[in-house]
């Protein structure tokens, strides 16, 4: 990733609201990132903590209603995204960023050969004809490591096993080239050893394809070995931010703090148990004035209920939303 280099992707307070028949539910709350070209950001945090949803609202890939933006700015290659009208973003989507879902076997249409799928938004976006189609298809297969790759061309998504689905998912998202590839907890459903062999793919078509990755999991691990940079979310909104070894050696938040308690030690005493934060996440229902984990905080103190912390700077493009001072032992 080249320093100082201009943000191909900048996302600045966006806010989103699912409007509800029980009330408002805050969704996204004042979310603002970017990410340079080339870089693997990693989004953490539990179920619920918005991080689907921010990167669905980016895209216009949410239903309105009862999904409403109300507030923001995406910028991708010097236009607003929030501003662009639906025939717009039907273009953006897949040519300029490719979308990996969680579960491969509902985002691929069972009807359709795996063929026609890839080949549907090279003819759309790029203007393909049928011939030159069917050879990137064929290359776009052999590039995420599917063997046999012309003949199963004419497979069917029930034809391949869960890894090979997540790669076909892999090979339509990168099909027009995007400049940004979104890749949304794709390993989630797959075994451990599928799951190491799609994170080595993604490690190699990064070397060789340069582009920018938004990879969202709750997996630490997965986040330790291909981020640059981690952003963690909670309750909607963005907590901590920073380099991937500086965020592991030194996390500033709470939230964070707990995160990295749960996740089990290779070297740890057989009887001890696994660590977990106590509690629950909390309701969205109004958009948050207090600081939002601070029900579940070992180090709350007053303030955390009166007013929710901005994200301040704390060294080595490192920052974090908490009044605590976590070089200290109090607030």
């Amino acid at each position: 990733m080249p320093d100082g280099a201009l943000p191909v992707l900048d996302v600045k307070n966006l806010k989103t609201v699912f409007r509800t028949r029980a009330g408002d539910i805050h969704a996204v709350n004042s979310v603002s990132f970017d990410l340079k070209p080339g870089e693997l950001l990693g989004v953490v945090g539990e179920s619920g903590s918005g991080k689907s949803v921010t990167m669905m609202s980016l895209l216009g890939l949410l239903p309105m209603p009862p999904a409403e933006i109300v507030e923001g700015q995406v910028m991708l290659g010097g236009r607003d995204l929030l501003k662009s009208g639906a025939e717009e973003l039907r273009a953006v989507r897949g040519r300029e960023v490719g979308f990996v879902f969680q579960d491969p076997m509902t985002s691929l249409n069972p009807v359709f050969t795996v063929g026609f799928q890839i080949k549907e938004p090279l003819r759309k976006h790029m203007g393909m004809s049928r011939s030159r189609a069917r050879a990137r298809a064929i290359e776009l297969l052999q590039l995420v490591g599917i063997p046999d790759a012309e003949r199963r061309l004419k497979d069917y998504p029930h034809q391949f096993s869960g890894g090979m689905r997540q790669r076909v998912m892999i090979a339509i998202a990168l099909a027009c080239d995007p400049k940004v590839l979104i890749a949304d907890e794709p390993t989630t459903a797959l075994d451990v050893t599928i799951q190491a062999q799609i994170l080595e793919l993604v490690k190699e078509l990064r070397q060789k394809l340069g582009m920018a990755i938004i990879w969202i999991t709750h997996d630490l691990g997965v986040i330790a070995g291909i981020a640059d940079r981690v952003m963690v979310m909670y309750g909607g909104q963005v907590v901590e931010q920073g380099p991937v070894r500086e965020i592991f050696r030194n996390p500033a938040h709470p939230y964070t703090r707990a995160l990295l308690k749960t996740v089990p030690k290779l070297h740890g005493a057989r009887d001890e148990k696994l660590r977990v934060i106590e509690g629950q996440p909390p309701m969205l229902a109004a958009h948050p004035t207090a600081c939002p984990f601070r029900a579940r905080c070992t180090h709350a103190f007053t303030r955390c209920a009166q007013e929710n912390p901005a994200r301040r700077p704390i060294g080595n493009g490192h920052d974090v939303a908490c009044h605590w001072d976590h070089h200290e032992a109090t607030p």
